[in-house]
């Protein structure tokens, strides 16, 4: 021990060096923690900004078409699938 360092400087030193070490524990368990919930949290849920989906959406819509209509409509089909490469 060195003649001009007083004890409670070697105390100090030594609370410090204690300090530290807990703290960095503490930090590493921390950051483990946070990492497996993130884990979790990615594989498992959906983001709380969203808002919640419906199950069931509104109810469908139907309209009955004419035999001319339908004639008509698939007319525009085939003039589509025509012109497509």
């Amino acid at each position: 021990m060195p003649e001009h360092v007083s004890i409670l400087q070697l105390m100090g030193v030594a609370v410090l060096a204690v300090a530290t070490v807990i703290w960095v524990v503490g930090l590493s368990r921390l950051l483990r923690r946070a990492r497996t919930e993130a884990a979790v949290r990615h594989h498992g849920r959906v983001l709380r900004a969203i808002p919640r989906q419906r199950r069931s959406g509104p109810a469908a819509e139907t309209v009955e078409l004419t035999p001319e209509e339908r004639a008509a409509f698939a007319g525009l089909v085939r003039q589509f699938s025509d012109s497509r490469p």
